[in-house]
């Protein structure tokens, strides 16, 4: 039987702040992208994340990104691969210590905003990322956005690779992420975006604004947890995924059923 991943990036507030309905998210999502503290996130809201995906049954994942709270990590910053892989270390360290304080255990780290564009297309990137994963914890998977320089960094890095597609962004002819603020860049309808993601698992491949089917591996499905459309979507692509009869399993766990 067919399984797959259903993720997504939570525990992005700050402070008194908070951004999105996490709760809601993880009683549908298979495994939750934490955020490190340098784009979001604080050591209040990481244990609280952790805490309650532990009791949904959810994996955790560190969600590092570049240090820009202001700009929420979507704002490129001219760091080096040698500063880069120094952060990716100490975000994952931080998402460690807090998931054990919790009594959870990450499994896993994904990249966040600019810096896992970046990463997509910059080798050395993605080489720095991996290195700094590997180091903290060889036993780590690594998700990757699929057809990507993380990619191919993470398997040279002997890494477990996730190859992860997004439910609600569009994709280039290139396989490459519409940038956002460009037409066709965010998917923003439940129905729209289920209908796609099964069409893409099913057929093995992304498919583009243009209607091109791009061959790919696909471990994980990502729905932004920052979205106002996230808990809507995240529902639809669930259901779509298991009435097609896929088992939905976190990244470094069993297969989980539906949780109220």
């Amino acid at each position: 039987m067919p399984t797959i991943d259903l993720n997504a990036d939570l525990g992005e507030g700050f402070g008194a702040y908070r951004c999105g309905d996490d709760a809601a998210m993880l009683a549908l999502v298979t495994s939750a992208n934490v955020a490190c503290g340098f784009h979001a996130g604080d050591p209040e809201i990481m244990a609280e994340t952790f805490a309650l995906a532990r009791a949904r049954g959810v994996a955790v994942g560190a969600h590092p990104g570049f240090p820009d709270l202001a700009g929420f990590g979507r704002r490129p910053m001219p760091f080096g691969p040698a500063e880069i892989e120094r952060q990716v270390a100490y975000q994952v360290g931080a998402a460690q210590a807090l998931a054990a304080l919790a009594g959870h255990r990450l499994t896993y780290v994904k990249a966040h905003g600019a810096l896992a564009n970046r990463a997509a297309a910059e080798r050395d990137v993605a080489d720095a990322i991996a290195r700094a994963v590997r180091a903290v914890d060889p036993a780590l998977g690594l998700l990757a956005v699929a057809r990507t320089e993380q990619v191919a960094a993470g398997e040279a890095a002997g890494l477990a690779v996730h190859a992860e597609i997004f439910a609600d962004r569009g994709y280039t002819e290139a396989g490459q992420l519409i940038p956002r603020g460009q037409p066709g860049a965010l998917i923003t309808q439940a129905e729209a975006a289920a209908d796609r993601v099964l069409a893409m698992v099913q057929a093995g491949g992304l498919l583009t604004a243009e209607g091109s089917l791009l061959p790919t591996r696909i471990d994980s499905v990502c729905v932004h947890g920052d979205s106002a459309h996230a808990v809507g979507l995240a529902r639809a692509v669930r259901a779509r995924l298991e009435t097609a009869g896929i088992v939905l399993r976190g990244l470094g766990q069993n297969p989980v059923t539906m949780r109220p």
